[in-house]
């Protein structure tokens, strides 16, 4: 048995929980996430305020799915009521972020400003020093790929270590040309 895909998932008060078919739907203050889980797995509801997921058969796919499927549902119960944060640091001379609407416009050192589209449910927000971005959202997963994206713009320099970096990123800087 899983030790993570065991252990059943609590519901707080003001969450919704739906359940159709191989689909689960959950409804809170924040939003309304839906994931289709594996047909491998069961998912029921043990009282009124726990989740319970279950394989069907022991292969080696579903042990796998099982404790994977227990957490991301988890996640979702956490989304829909706390929801998930991601705060990326801007480091550089004349490096900066600003918002525009649902967009962020960046300059990185390139010749020209980099816009970024946020998708739809993610918050950014910019400091008033225009170096600190923090990234809100109720789904997990998206709010760590837009992280990544934004990242992936200018990553950290290993000699300088300008860039955009996660917040507590810890950055090992290369020693430069010796005379």
């Amino acid at each position: 048995m899983s030790r993570i895909g065991k252990i059943p998932i609590t519901i707080p008060k003001g969450v919704y929980v739906t359940l159709q078919e191989h689909t689960i739907t959950i409804k809170g203050v924040r939003g309304e996430l839906k994931w289709t889980f594996p047909q491998e797995l069961q998912v029921s509801t043990q009282d009124t305020d726990k989740l319970v997921i279950e394989r069907i058969k022991d292969s080696r796919k579903n042990k796998a799915l099982h404790g994977l499927s227990r957490s991301l549902i988890n996640n979702m119960v956490t989304g829909v009521t706390q929801g998930f944060q991601r705060v990326l640091v801007i480091e550089g001379t004349g490096y900066r972020a600003r918002k525009e609407g649902q967009s962020l416009v960046l300059s990185l050192g390139y010749s020209h400003p980099v816009t970024f589209k946020m998708p739809e449910g993610i918050q950014a927000d910019v400091d008033p020093k225009q170096t600190k971005i923090t990234i809100n959202g109720i789904d997990k997963q998206v709010v760590g790929q837009v992280a990544a994206n934004l990242r992936q713009l200018r990553p950290p320099d290993a000699y300088k270590g300008k860039g955009i970096r996660y917040e507590n990123e810890r950055l090992r800087l290369k020693v430069g040309k010796k005379g």
